[in-house]
């Protein structure tokens, strides 16, 4: 038997390895592709086009053609066959309205995909484009920078109607609308919330035929026919989804590329012309080309007669991408032809070299950063002598903990840089201990790196939790291949109002970036000359850092340790040497990140222009770029202070969110500068608030109206939490560790609930007799099995004297698991 099984296992590791897939090692995510047509000959040449460049380009994962047809139409359809295929009940015809738009097959399809479709069950990603593209290289969403809540799409910068009236009237978050469309690269969880939305929205807008027009859609033909594409927009906007834009990826035949792109989607929406040649698919409306055995589109050029026509490298590869996009549909007419049972159609120069190596070669999969590809681009770049300094890439991080108190700001931090256009990814440092993890519940609020927890120091035994903040930074540095040339470092009690650019804020190698901490008086004092050689380059900062990678990496061990060393001098915990008003050593991270920057001499250059305080007065004109919100603000009556939420679980809890603050229309106007500042201070209670709403609308909360006041349970928890007295001065000094003047409430009295204590008396009492009267039976029938002779005496003294043994080891081992854990 034993022999059976190691064959089978050895078995089992050959079929993956010959597979590809790694023994032990989980599958990756599964990706499918949807694209929706009807029953026209006018969408099976886009499909038979389509479905080759699907292959051609080794798209990973499954794909699947939306197909809505009337039951008329069905009767005659000859294309079944062209691609795998999901049947969807036509809505050309909008059953309610009468409305004929066509389009709107397309959210259409996808909500019946969502609902009938068991791929949508095992799907993670969704890549969803039109029938009239074609496929150059795999589209693969995470590799491109989508995240959950953040998908990634192509520019239509037509889309006019997100700036104007008509944002304004379909959705109640104009903010948020994005100008997209074509591609769509998207999480599974993120289109099930807002696949309807599309759909009610296009409804929504194509009704709305008072705001058909051109100056207010853009549509040229103002006809309502992108209705579609702005029910996407509005439907995303109202489930709080933010895109990536890139306008890289997709590209219309006709239009030439910019200089070093390499387009991996062909969009021929548009005519296109090359020389006297020319291709518009609007001429092909009823053409059976796909069932007509031999007949293709029109060839075009060949590539050869396009270097003699067109000098410029850049508008030459515009002419190469057209001829590729129908060549490509021409190769996939033939081999359709072929599936058809057509005869073998007769040699011509166009298909022998629609046969060669050289058409396979210049149509081959286009990956995204290939080798090859970086070496034509060098040498196109050169050719036309204009050279393209990008900017580096920016990786931004913050530091939390496993605590709903760091949830409910990963959620403000992550809405808001989704909002601010902060270029490149993001990472949450999730430093936490197993036990903790076990229960944790936040797992998807942002793309994490798990950090085992130094809160409690594992040699000093120190509770120290803001040490945890340089600690991630290293393990991150350890475990990760970063890509990026700058890393941007934050907290997580930070609002993002736009983005922190090491280019804009002059940062460079040996040269960080970051904001004033006045407050460190220990950079000139005794503090310094005890934990730095060189106290002369310590410098005042904190809050937001932006480094270039190459210094984090010499520095961040040196933040670890030197705030270790800080943290370790209690003898220096003074306020007149710290600036800590508690006294209490809480800022000895911050220390450790001055001190460790000196010791490499490492000078910053301090922005006043980044960070502000809820609270503070800003400087006129000066757009700050982050709200920290460590310190308690008010506008009027209104306050907020982070601390008091300590306790309150704000994400798990549908529809939970902060005291909305005072609207703006309500401020006083006589003094500028205390208009500007409660301003700002609503602003960044406002987007904490709208983080949550959105949080909870993804959560797919039921809904807010059928509630009977979520603020109302919110405040009774955190009446509940002040009960118990949980904002203790520690509790304070913990969440808010830059000094000031702190005036603590007092904890309430607990009020006694007659009815429930009465209750719970009975309860006790019933429980107590319960246990009596078990003990008494127990205790008659243990009498009656000694009285039943001494025939079995031998042996249940025995057993009673193993049983003994085994309760003293028993007891042992608790006493000693006692010691272990008070070590």
């Amino acid at each position: 038997m034993a022999n059976f099984l190691a064959f089978l296992m050895l078995v089992s590791f050959w079929v993956s390895f010959i597979s590809g897939q790694n023994p032990g090692l989980e599958a990756p995510y599964r990706i499918h592709t949807l694209f929706s047509v009807e029953c026209q000959n006018y969408f099976d040449w886009q499909t038979v086009g389509f479905m080759h460049s699907f292959k051609k380009a080794q798209q990973p994962g499954p794909v699947t053609r939306l197909l809505s047809c009337t039951e008329e139409e069905k009767k005659n359809y000859k294309g079944m066959d062209l691609a795998p295929t999901l049947e969807v009940p036509s809505m050309s015809r909008h059953p309610k309205t009468g409305d004929w738009y066509p389009a709107i097959n397309k959210p259409a399809g996808i909500v019946h995909w969502l609902k009938h479709s068991k791929d949508a069950q095992s799907t993670d990603w969704v890549v969803i484009l039109d029938a009239d593209m074609i496929l150059r290289g795999p589209i693969i969403p995470w590799e491109l920078g989508a995240e959950k809540g953040h998908p990634v799409a192509a520019y239509y910068g037509y889309l006019i109607g997100c700036d104007n009236i008509l944002a304004k009237m379909h959705t109640k978050h104009p903010e948020l609308c994005d100008k997209v469309g074509g591609l769509l690269a998207m999480h599974i969880d993120d289109l099930r919330v807002l696949a309807p939305l599309w759909l009610s929205k296009t409804e929504e807008v194509r009704e709305d035929r008072a705001h058909w027009g051109t100056n207010i859609t853009g549509d040229i033909y103002g006809t309502g026919w992108i209705s579609e594409m702005y029910g996407y927009s509005f439907g995303a906007a109202e489930a709080g989804l933010r895109h990536k834009i890139n306008d890289n990826l997709m590209i219309y035949p006709g239009y030439t590329p910019q200089p070093g792109v390499e387009p991996i989607l062909l969009h021929y929406g548009l005519p296109f012309s090359v020389g006297n040649w020319s291709f518009s698919k609007l001429e092909h409306h009823e053409d059976g080309i796909v069932y007509e055995c031999g007949r293709l589109f029109p060839e075009p050029p060949y590539p050869r007669e396009i270097k003699l026509m067109e000098p410029d490298p850049n508008k030459r590869r515009a002419l190469f991408l057209n001829i590729e996009c129908i060549n490509t549909m021409n190769e996939g007419l033939l081999l359709q032809h072929a599936r058809n049972g057509c005869p073998k159609p007769k040699w011509s120069k166009y298909l022998s070299f629609l046969k060669s190596k050289t058409f396979a070669k210049l149509t081959q999969p286009k990956l995204l950063t290939p080798p090859r590809m970086q070496t034509e681009v060098a040498k196109e770049v050169k050719e036309i002598d204009e050279p393209i300094k990008p900017y580096p890439k920016i990786h931004t991080l913050f530091s939390t903990e496993c605590t709903t108190y760091f949830d409910w700001q990963t959620v403000g931090l992550m809405h808001s840089f989704h909002l601010s256009g902060q270029p490149g990814n993001i990472t949450r440092l999730l430093s936490c201990t197993d036990e903790d993890l076990k229960q944790y519940k936040g797992h998807d609020l942002a793309p994490t790196h798990y950090v085992p927890s130094m809160s409690r120091h594992p040699l000093t035994g120190d509770w120290y939790p803001a040490i945890n903040k340089p600690a991630a930074v290293v393990h991150w540095l350890n475990h990760v291949n970063v890509d990026a040339e700058y890393i941007v470092i934050l907290d997580a009690d930070m609002i993002l109002r736009g983005p922190i650019t090491p280019w804009e804020f002059k940062a460079a190698r040996g040269r960080p970036v970051s904001t004033p901490y006045e407050y460190l008086i220990g950079c000139d004092n005794e503090l310094a000359k005890l934990h730095t050689r060189h106290p002369e380059a310590c410098d005042k900062v904190g809050g937001v850092i932006i480094m270039h990678i190459d210094d984090l990496r010499e520095f961040a061990l040196l933040w670890l340790l030197k705030t270790e060393e800080v943290r370790a001098d209690k003898a220096h915990y003074a306020t007149n040497i710290t600036g800590d008003i508690y006294e209490s050593g809480w800022i000895s991270e911050m220390y450790g990140y001055s001190f460790g920057a000196a010791e490499l001499k490492l000078r910053h250059l301090i922005s006043n222009e980044i960070l502000i305080y809820p609270g503070y007065v800003p400087e006129p004109d000066v757009k700050y770029r982050v709200f920290h919100y460590g310190l308690e603000f008010k506008v009027g009556n209104w306050s907020f202070d982070k601390a008091k939420w300590r306790e309150v679980d704000m994400v798990n809890k549908c529809w939970a969110t902060f005291p909305d603050p005072p609207d703006p229309s309500t401020l006083e106007q006589t003094d500028e500068n205390e208009l500007q500042r409660d301003l700002l201070s609503i602003e960044c209670a406002r987007t904490l608030n709208e983080a949550l709403r959105l949080h909870h609308k993804r959560r797919n909360c039921p809904d807010p109206t059928a509630l009977s006041n979520p603020a109302l349970d919110t405040t009774k928890d955190i009446a509940n939490s002040r009960k118990v007295g949980r904002f203790s001065k520690t509790d304070d000094i913990e969440s808010n560790p830059v000094p000031r003047n702190h005036s603590q409430e007092s904890s309430k009295p607990k009020v006694r609930d007659g009815l429930f204590s009465t209750l719970r008396f009975w309860i006790i009492l019933l429980w107590v007799f319960s246990g009596l009267g078990f003990i008494l039976v127990m205790l008659a029938m243990c009498s009656g099995y000694t009285s039943k002779g001494s025939s079995k005496g031998k042996s249940n003294k025995s057993r009673r004297r193993s049983y003994t043994g085994f309760l003293k080891t028993n007891a042992r081992d608790r006493q000693g698991r006692k010691s272990d854990a008070s070590l």
